[in-house]
């Protein structure tokens, strides 16, 4: 029976994969013959019929399918990530080989960057390294907020590991290949218990600059068509004025993606600091719709300047003329790393420990660009020892994870933790739950000053569905106070006479 099943499920797969261009025609014996032996079958059962009428928007079912048999059949245990590397390796049967894909991500290109990739995104959705069914699980919304719109995030996309998983990964090797999850060794390798399977991994080779680097997508997508952008060789994230001019090098041959950099330096850094990289996509951020708070005269007759209207304090140079915008970025850039301002309790370094670097952010506009430089600092001291520009404590319940890139443009993405956490809140919030501390080993516990706030300014929700509406417009608060926090310089009076101190050293006066 079980020989049966796998039978059809393999023939679902291939037919699935035909039908997505993966796999030529003439090309099945050989995919069939690959799966029947990951399968452990000598040979496909003859009575499988297939419903050719059957159509599968992506090939996350089928392959779940065979995960199950394979656990019925002894192949796998059954644990997540066992179920995760089969599947990858399952997949890999019917993915475009390296080859292919960069031979059409070329032929593609010639017609336009658009679609190289377009084209290129699809496929790795089609392939399942673009996890399309468990991003679709992601609560996602816009709401308004005193900085701005912000676009709020809840990731549920990668499964929780069960505590039996959790204990055998405890026990795993440390092996130290791939040297990280954005080196060029990642695709084909077969992944193991605390690494992730890429026979699926696809990436393309760019020259920036005069430098080897790769285009990838990020499995779990957190926008439309989230690239990385990562240096051939494993060396540490460095925003300098290189960094500027390889973001503008790739706005040239992909004008139609915005790119960026995560700092370099830790709590005001992303994930990945050991491995260079920059993110982009093909995405708007609530960030771009930030309007001009002041405007700033500059060395340079054609590019203009400006600190946005932005609780990140941000100075956006715009214009036609690449270079010059890439020399005045580096000026700031060079200018803010040495800049120290008592009065805002900004310090460059303390002893011999650097705190200032920025974020930089490009995206080519017709034949110009527009390049916004966020200024960062990640000092600490005993009162916030995450960081004085981070999250302060009273907000920890929501976020206290680091502001990176995709944050600091206004999309965040919160701890799927919350949305059982939320449900339970809500029974608060309709009065079906007294208002009553709970124990400190509750889930709760942490948000319970919160939402005790909640009622006291909104008073009890009539249903679950307003209670829910409250929650979401009262976490998009905390996520507008996040951003405020991580600031250097403030929006007030003290904040404004900073940030122009520091622009009026580089010779760039106010305008208005």
């Amino acid at each position: 029976m079980l020989e049966l099943q796998a039978t059809c499920a393999i023939e679902k797969l291939i037919q699935y994969a035909v039908e997505n261009q993966l796999l030529d025609e003439l090309d099945h014996e050989y995919a069939r013959n690959l799966l029947l032996d990951m399968m452990q079958m000598d040979s496909p059962a003859e009575s499988a019929e297939l419903d050719r009428a059957e159509i599968y928007p992506t090939a996350t079912p089928i392959l779940n399918e065979l995960c199950s048999i394979a656990v019925q059949k002894g192949i796998i245990e059954d644990l997540g990530y066992a179920r995760e590397l089969f599947s990858t390796r399952l997949i890999s049967a019917v993915t475009p080989s390296p080859k292919e894909v960069r031979r059409q991500f070329a032929e593609n290109y010639a017609i336009s960057p658009e679609k190289a990739t377009s084209d290129f995104y699809t496929m790795c959705q089609k392939t399942d390294y673009v996890k399309i069914d468990a991003i679709k699980q992601n609560i996602r919304y816009f709401a308004d907020t005193p900085v701005g719109e912000l676009e709020i995030t809840i990731n549920l996309s990668k499964p929780e590991k069960d505590p039996k998983e959790i204990a055998k990964l405890k026990n795993a090797p440390s092996v130290g290949y791939p040297r990280c999850m954005l080196c060029k060794e990642n695709p084909g390798y077969a992944g193991r218990s605390n690494f992730p399977a890429r026979q699926n991994h696809r990436i393309i080779p760019l020259n920036l600059n005069g430098q080897d680097w790769f285009l990838q997508y990020s499995p779990y997508a957190y926008y439309s068509e989230h690239c990385i952008v990562f240096n051939k060789n494993h060396v540490p994230m460095k925003v300098d004025r290189g960094s500027i001019e390889r973001l503008f090098s790739f706005t040239e041959q992909f004008p139609h993606y915005l790119i960026g950099s995560n700092a370099d330096l830790p709590i005001v850094g992303g994930s990945i600091l050991n491995h260079d990289h920059f993110q982009g996509g093909q995405y708007s951020f609530p960030m771009e719709k930030a309007t001009s708070l002041i405007r700033l005269t500059t060395p340079f007759e054609d590019v203009q300047a400006s600190i946005l209207n932005w609780p990140m304090t941000t100075i956006s140079l715009c214009g036609k003329n690449k270079l010059a915008i890439i020399e005045l970025s580096d000026q700031i850039l060079k200018a803010w790393r040495e800049w120290t301002d008592e009065a805002c309790d900004i310090y460059a370094n303390t002893e011999e420990t650097p705190h200032n670097t920025i974020t930089p952010i490009l995206r080519k506009i017709g034949d110009g660009w527009r390049l916004n430089l966020v200024l960062r600092n990640n000092r600490t001291d005993d009162e916030n020892p995450l960081g004085i520009f981070h999250p302060h404590n009273p907000l920890h319940h929501i976020k206290k994870e680091n502001i990176g890139l995709i944050e600091v443009m206004g999309l965040f993405i919160l701890p799927g933790r919350l949305k059982y956490e939320f449900a339970q809140l809500e029974d608060y919030l309709t009065g079906e739950k007294p208002l009553c501390m709970p124990l400190d080993t509750d889930p709760v516990y942490k948000h319970f000053a919160w939402v005790s706030d909640i009622v006291k300014k909104y008073g009890y929700c009539k249903n679950h569905e307003e209670a829910q509406d409250v929650l979401r417009k009262e976490t998009a608060l905390v996520c507008a106070q996040v951003l405020i926090d991580s600031g250097v310089y403030k929006l007030n009076d003290n904040g404004i006479a900073g940030i122009l101190r520091f622009t009026e050293s580089l010779g760039m006066h106010r305008a208005d």
